[in-house]
């Protein structure tokens, strides 16, 4: 019972802190940990988790993805498919052992990632003429990385289209969403067929998701921004300490 309240509550907040600013594998991936779950199967499991709020957030931008070039869209999602079952399978291929001493590096780097978000997007768009837009190259990468370990894609995705010369954060939104729903799902095909789904948790997990998902907008009218930010920062980093923890002990 007090499992099934403690990944309640990480979805649910995990799936606001997801509609309001991104973050929520900070809480849904350690609370699937902290009930039993090994580390890879957690990160399969939080992965698969969130599919229902990327493709809510899909639809909340159905507007600004139909201006995108079909054609265009197709590329980008099969090259995302690709980079993403990749990054899936080497997931599949690493132990328990192996992953739990990158976990904290992995909640280290999302964590920077999103703390410094904004400067990262900046600095991406001083430079995106050095970038070929819609490149495979720059792409495969990052789906890969998605594919392995999701925490943090959002805000490297959502870079990464500033490298391309993309300025409207709507439509960058919606492809982001777009793109990482693609991804989860090539990726939950992968982990289910590896047998590393925790099925009853990752279920009890998107239900607090989309309730948190849904209830996101209006509770993030009345929470400060930058408030906001400072949260989940302390969440990564209280994480990424507690991981390095595990691993000395």
């Amino acid at each position: 019972m007090h499992d099934t309240i403690l990944l309640l509550v990480a979805g649910f907040l995990g799936g606001v802190l997801n509609a309001v600013a991104g973050g929520g594998t900070f809480l849904t991936f350690p609370a699937l940990v902290a009930t039993g779950v090994p580390v890879v199967a957690a990160n399969a499991t939080s992965t698969i988790a969130a599919l229902p709020g990327y493709l809510a957030a899909v639809f909340g931008f159905r507007r600004e993805m139909a201006r995108f070039d079909g054609p265009l869209v197709l590329r980008l999602t099969l090259l995302t498919l690709l980079g993403g079952a990749v990054g899936a399978v080497l997931l599949l291929v690493s132990s328990d052992d192996f992953f739990s001493l990158l976990v904290p590096f992995l909640l280290l780097g999302a964590t920077l990632a999103f703390l410094r978000g904004s400067a990262l997007r900046a600095w991406a768009m001083r430079n995106s003429r050095l970038v070929l837009p819609f490149g495979a190259g720059t792409l495969l990468p990052v789906a890969v990385y998605g594919g392995y370990f999701n925490g943090g894609l959002g805000i490297i995705l959502l870079a990464l289209f500033s490298l391309w010369g993309m300025t409207d954060l709507h439509q960058m939104n919606g492809l982001k969403s777009w793109l990482s729903f693609a991804l989860s799902i090539i990726a939950a095909g992968v982990f289910a067929v590896g047998g590393q789904v925790a099925w009853l948790p990752c279920l009890i997990v998107a239900v607090g998701t989309i309730l948190g998902g849904y209830l996101g907008a209006p509770i993030a009218r009345y929470i400060p921004i930058a408030m906001l930010r400072a949260l989940i920062a302390a969440v990564g980093f209280g994480m990424t300490a507690l991981f390095f923890w595990r691993i000395v002990n």
